[in-house]
């Protein structure tokens, strides 16, 4: 397979301070990487300097000559009575049909592409662009943190289309689902450089916490034996008799210390705490008829249900559909267009969205700002561990809040209101600025956090482990759901499916019927290739599983795993062999 992209060497500062230095890899043909790292590592602004928008401060991008690049853009460039279809055409310079077939796969029918651009919602708007770039047929294309943009109907969509997209793509994501259903290889970037694993999240990531044990216990090999000797050295550093073979020992215990290992980061040691509140069993809301929206607009009219205390409920639907409306109005900062809602007496209510963010006071430091909002009966420590858990070290909380960064405010603010000791917590988006780790540990503190919470999510890691319930918003009405979230998920998956295959592709009159069953042939192969490609994954998986059990056991020789290694080696190359002449059909009737 040929290279598109090349990155040598890559550095970058900004105002003295490193965000990345030593940065190196490839990206190859049919190549579908997931980017991953810690917060400020540097991942989009690699992804700026991959297409143009910054540069970098040493080092080299090579992109070959068959690479054409495309990047989802997040501003708005139709015309202002352009219709949905015309952008398209103009954009891609693609026939209409081929147009209504891409758009298709996001549920963007006849009836939507004939509105105006600039009148479609949010969530349509995003698919728009999309579809746009999609059209435009790029070999490798870049996606940044799409799940942040995207409501769960349109991620699942554009699940489907990149599982059968034949070119290559770096998407950052800090959704691990999404980066598990989409990523066959995975690059971890640190302010050291770049580790490219051939491997899916899941597969990097169970790696990374075996590597992370044995570092740990070379580690504590290593302190043991400078303990031992450190005894030694305390016993007769002040005997003349023993001087010299002190000394020697103090020169063993320094060269040990070289030997240490610096962990970057120790997965999976993240843990939240968030305080303890008193555990009720009332009703801590109940909504009644209540109509919500702006000025003398309804946009969900009749929403009626209770909460008990201690649920957490997710709110789930289409981008645009009422989800921060619902959340606006139940904190207060939208008044009802009819109904009624009310909370339990006496409950403390906090937060966490953009409106909270920008009331921040820039001129507090983030350490104050913690202290303050804090329950006065908290530790110090507590505090300082709760801070520490969102990515604020000692020097961090010195910094004023205006010289955050709009991902590190959020992060700031969310740990200032557990800390608030709330027994309601509101959250709209709170996982958008938070790393796998802390994600994960925040779920899990949510899980065992005795009061309620309501949360609007598009990340389904988070939102399966902590939702309890569901509230769907779906065409102006808001509905209870007693179902679990995964599924929930499923169900969407299935209808979706569905009205994937009933769907009817428009060609043009002379060639329809061409067109049609060249469509439709191909979508054949499509589902073939990618059936393919879900059976060698999970061959490729009891191969390595094998591989692994040889080195373990090299001493005991199996003749039955032997067999089993070689069937596996043998049906891989078979079901290759098909993959590759199904690749090679669709590349021949694509230059058709």
């Amino acid at each position: 397979m040929s290279i598109l992209l090349q990155a040598s060497n890559l550095s970058k500062e900004y105002s003295g301070q490193k965000i990345f230095s030593d940065l190196s890899f490839a990206v190859s043909e049919k190549q579908k990487i997931g980017v991953i790292g810690k917060n400020g590592a540097g991942k989009s602004t690699l992804f700026r300097i991959l297409t143009g928008e910054e540069k970098t401060d040493s080092g080299e991008i090579i992109i070959h000559e068959d690479a054409s690049i495309g990047y989802l853009k997040q501003n708005n460039d139709w015309e202002n009575d352009e219709s949905a279809l015309n952008y398209l055409v103009r954009q891609s310079e693609k026939p209409e049909w081929r147009a209504q077939q891409v758009a298709s796969k996001f549920e963007l029918d006849v009836d939507k592409l004939k509105e105006k651009a600039a009148s479609l919602s949010g969530g349509w708007r995003m698919r728009l662009r999309l579809t746009a770039m999609l059209l435009k047929e790029p070999n490798l294309f870049l996606l940044d943190e799409p799940s942040n943009y995207l409501d769960l109907n349109t991620l699942i969509l554009l699940e489907n289309y990149l599982q059968a997209y034949r070119g290559s793509f770096l998407i950052i994501s800090h959704d691990r689902e999404f980066l598990k259903r989409t990523c066959q290889e995975t690059i971890e970037i640190s302010k050291t450089g770049c580790y490219h694993y051939p491997g899916n999240i899941e597969s990097y990531l169970a790696f990374k916490e075996q590597k992370l044990g044995t570092l740990l216990k070379a580690n504590e090999s290593l302190e043991r034996q400078q303990q031992h000797w450190q005894e030694f050295v305390d016993r007769f550093r002040y005997k003349a008799s023993k001087a010299k073979q002190a000394q020697a020992v103090i020169r063993k215990i320094s060269k040990l210390e070289e030997k240490r290992i610096t962990i970057e980061h120790e997965a999976g040691i993240n843990r939240i705490t968030i305080p303890a509140v008193l555990k009720k069993n009332n009703f801590v809301l109940k909504i009644n008829d209540l109509n919500i929206g702006y000025g003398n607009q309804i946009i969900v009219a009749g929403i009626d249900f209770d909460c008990r205390s201690g649920e957490k409920l997710a709110i789930l639907g289409l981008n645009g559909q009422g989800k921060t409306t619902l959340i606006k109005t139940l904190t207060g900062r939208i008044p009802t267009l009819g109904g009624s809602f009310h909370f339990a007496a006496n409950s403390r209510l906090v937060y966490h969205g953009q409106e909270e963010m920008d009331a921040m006071n820039g001129q507090e430091q983030a350490g104050d700002f913690i202290r303050r909002v804090a329950s006065p009966d908290l530790k110090t420590e507590t505090v300082l561990k709760m801070a520490g858990d969102f990515l604020f070290r000692e020097e961090e909380l010195k910094k004023p809040i205006s010289v955050l960064s709009g991902g590190e405010r959020s992060r700031l603010l969310l740990a200032g209101l557990l800390l608030s000791k709330p027994d309601v917590l509101i959250l709209d988006e709170p996982t958008c600025h938070l790393d796998f780790e802390t994600t994960e540990a925040l779920a899990i503190a949510l899980q065992k956090f005795a009061g309620t919470v309501f949360f609007a999510s598009h990340d389904r890691t988070f939102s399966s482990l902590v939702a309890t319930g569901i509230v769907e918003i779906d065409n102006g009405k808001a509905k209870r759901r007693h179902e679990e979230y995964g599924e929930y998920v499923s169900r969407l998956e299935k209808r979706l499916w569905k009205k994937s295959e009933e769907e009817e592709v428009i060609a043009p009159s002379e060639n329809k019927s061409l067109d049609r069953e060249k469509y439709l042939e191909n979508k054949a192969r499509q589902k073939k290739i990618l059936s393919l490609e879900r059976e060698l994954e999970k061959m490729q998986a009891y191969k390595q599983e094998l591989m692994e059990y040889f080195l373990e056991h090299y001493s005991d020789y199996k003749s039955k795993k032997v067999q089993e290694l070689e069937d596996i080696k043998r049906l891989i190359k078979d079901k290759e062999e098909i993959w590759l002449a199904l690749n090679t059909e669709l590349e021949n009737e694509n230059q058709k």
